[in-house]
């Protein structure tokens, strides 16, 4: 039998408080629901990395169990992407996280969906409440994601009143994140083998972070370009009788 959240209490009170993770408390262990999954994570933070955005303080993982304690009954959820933007103290292999105790309540918290239900859109108040509800009604996390990665579908939640709002993309189909200072929106295409839609950023002026790969080929056409450019100048030298490798010396 379910235990209710508002053991001993009335049917709409919930008490939060904010605990560390019980040394003996243990984590689901649930396997990934398909390969897709730490890929689409791995890319959103990739991109973020080579642009200089992340922070020490920062906190940006996946799979990671966010925990509160209701009704002194300890919680914990997994999103499958989520940012944090200051944590307290930097820690190294940090198994889960406390907001308010250990730092700033998370501002994004991500869900891709699978074949399989996985509780995204779940209201469900008893123990073991569902994500929506604990993302809304107990962190309060203001932005809330849910991204269908074999249709692309993406909707954006954002916290109105205590209440998670569908929000509509702009004309590019994006979402500005005032928190980030980014665009965040979909993209078609194929990285490390799987081609589909993709979770990308976007800077303030519309330009596309660029994942490893991108920035390699990007260098390439540059250095080419720049050596074309070069081929072009001592062809033009040598067609005015200019030895290139023999130009005056300026001061």
């Amino acid at each position: 039998m379910a235990t209710q959240l508002s053991q001993a209490k009335s049917p709409t009170e919930l008490v939060i408080s904010w605990e560390a993770l019980p040394k003996d408390f243990q984590l689901e262990d649930e396997p990934v629901e398909n390969t897709g999954q730490p890929l689409l994570a791995g890319a959103l933070r990739e991109s973020l990395e080579i642009s200089g955005f992340i922070q020490p303080q920062m906190l940006i993982t996946s799979n990671f169990g966010l925990c509160a304690t209701i009704n002194e009954q300890f919680i914990a959820k997994a999103p499958d992407w989520v940012y944090v933007p200051s944590v307290n103290e930097v820690v190294d292999n940090r198994k889960s996280y406390t907001p308010n105790l250990e730092g700033d309540i998370p501002a994004i918290a991500m869900e891709f969906l699978s074949d399989t239900e996985g509780g995204e859109y779940s209201v469900k108040r008893t123990y073991p409440p569902g994500k929506w509800f604990f993302y809304e009604q107990i962190l309060q996390i203001p932005i809330y994601i849910i991204f269908e990665p074999d249709g692309g579908l993406l909707e954006y939640y954002q916290l109105e009143n205590k209440r998670y709002e569908l929000k509509l993309p702009d004309e590019n189909g994006r979402h500005w994140i005032d928190v980030m200072g980014l665009f965040l929106g979909t993209w078609q295409g194929t990285k490390e083998a799987r081609t589909g839609y993709w979770l990308r950023w976007w800077d303030r002026d519309g330009n596309l972070l660029p994942w490893a790969v991108e920035q390699i080929e990007q260098e390439r056409q540059r250095a080419e370009q720049e050596r074309q450019q070069k081929e072009r100048l001592i062809a033009y030298l040598q067609s005015q009788g200019i030895d290139p490798n023999n130009l005056p010396q300026f001061e």
